[in-house]
């Protein structure tokens, strides 16, 4: 079967969408932070690679033994969320955000992309309602997220044989909602919130859609 590598495999819905690969009899490549990630995820048919997304810089080197490979897709599903007024948010949280939430996605397609040329493949990155609109307090996450919606749309127009899928997610269950319910001062309530698996499902259809056609951005919202 088919190749594919996935950022955030580790939890969430990038946990669910590297469930659902493998479930399909695909091959992953999992992008990790630490090597205790790396073991976490581990499985049969699941190569990790530990690269820091923190450090951009570091990238090319991490994914070096990866450049003769041939893929079928790139999903971007890492990223951090710290909340926060314009007022009260410090530089160094803007610079971690941006780096992390565009500038690492940028460098691991930017070195990926031979593989992914080779393959005609999907790219799907993992946005939010926040690159779609801006709330009080979510100024520096929103401003990360639009600029990644401004990467897919660039990358689309750059690359025309690949396929480039934005999903804008709504609440979803996961730790990294927890989180930010917590920032909120709110309380955590998953009923509310979308399924990560049904994210997933949205990801896994963009990503096995005929190839006479191409989702480019897709929004979920949840009912709760």
């Amino acid at each position: 079967m088919s190749t594919y590598v996935i950022t955030g495999a580790g939890s969430g819905i990038g946990a669910e969408i590297a469930r659902l690969l493998r479930a399909r009899g695909h091959d992953l490549v999992a992008i990790v932070r630490s090597e205790q990630r790396a073991r976490d995820v581990a499985a049969p048919g699941v190569r990790t690679v530990v690269a820091d997304l923190e450090q951009p810089e570091t990238i090319e080197g991490a994914l070096g033994a990866l450049a003769d490979e041939t893929f079928a897709g790139l999903v971007h599903s890492a990223g951090i969320a710290d909340l926060g007024t314009v007022a009260e948010t410090p530089a160094a949280v803007w610079s971690r955000t941006l780096t992390v939430n565009v500038t690492a996605v940028a460098e691991v397609t930017r070195v990926l992309l031979p593989g992914l040329r080779r393959g005609r493949a999907d790219v799907v990155l993992l946005n939010s309602g926040a690159g779609l609109r801006t709330s009080p307090g979510w100024t520096a996450y929103a401003a990360s997220k639009h600029a990644l919606k401004a990467l897919a749309d660039g990358l689309r127009a750059e690359e025309p044989e690949l396929r480039v899928t934005s999903v804008y997610p709504g609440r979803t269950a996961t730790a990294m909602q927890r989180g930010v319910r917590e920032q909120e001062g709110g309380a955590f309530e998953s009923e509310r919130y979308s399924d990560p698996a049904t994210i997933a499902g949205v990801v896994l259809s963009a990503l096995e859609l005929p190839a006479d056609s191409h989702v480019n951005d897709v929004s979920v919202r949840s009912r709760g």
